[in-house]
């Protein structure tokens, strides 16, 4: 019987004994960490756990859309400067200074660029609520000038924190 390449994935993604090189991200983390339910509650507390950005950005999307603001879009550099912020905390054991994350993306060409920067959340629902929860926090999600974002997650086990996250905002 030969699989056609849509099967083998599906069977991939189920976790049998095949490549998880065939899953997407998000879903090799469901797999990685035998997470059940929405992605929002996946752990990122694992070793090769990623957040499913889509699913941050539509939650973010709602709660703007509740307060009368547009959505965000996925920016790939605001992405990849979150990525490398999570992975810079993650090996200092530390939160950063959204100041210098907010420089580093004006310089990037990001017009009034705003952060989150913190640890301890082991799910995207966690960091969501203690983000609606921060006045500061709060204000960078329902920021009215921002239409792009990125986010990520880094995990280090032998940290205080364990789990790091950037939310990067810009016009």
């Amino acid at each position: 019987m030969k699989l056609r390449p849509a099967a083998l994935k599906r069977l991939a993604c189920l976790g049998l004994p095949l490549a998880l090189a065939a899953c997407s991200a998000t879903e090799a983390t469901r797999v990685s960490t035998g997470a059940a339910g929405p992605s929002l509650y996946w752990p990122m507390s694992a070793a090769g756990a990623q957040i499913d950005a889509g699913a941050a950005r539509d939650m973010i999307a709602a709660y703007r859309r509740n307060k009368g603001l547009p959505p965000l879009a996925l920016d790939p550099g605001l992405q990849r400067l979150a990525e490398t912020e999570t992975a810079a905390m993650a090996a200092a054991g530390r939160p950063s200074q959204a100041d210098i994350v907010k420089t580093v993306a004006a310089r990037m060409g990001y017009p009034e660029p705003a952060a989150n920067l913190s640890a301890g959340y082991h799910t995207l629902a966690e960091a969501f609520s203690g983000w609606r929860d921060s006045p500061s926090h709060n204000a960078v999600m329902l920021d009215p000038s921002a239409t792009r974002m990125g986010i990520a997650t880094a995990y280090a086990p032998g940290s205080k924190y364990k789990v790091y996250w950037a939310l990067l905002v810009a016009k």
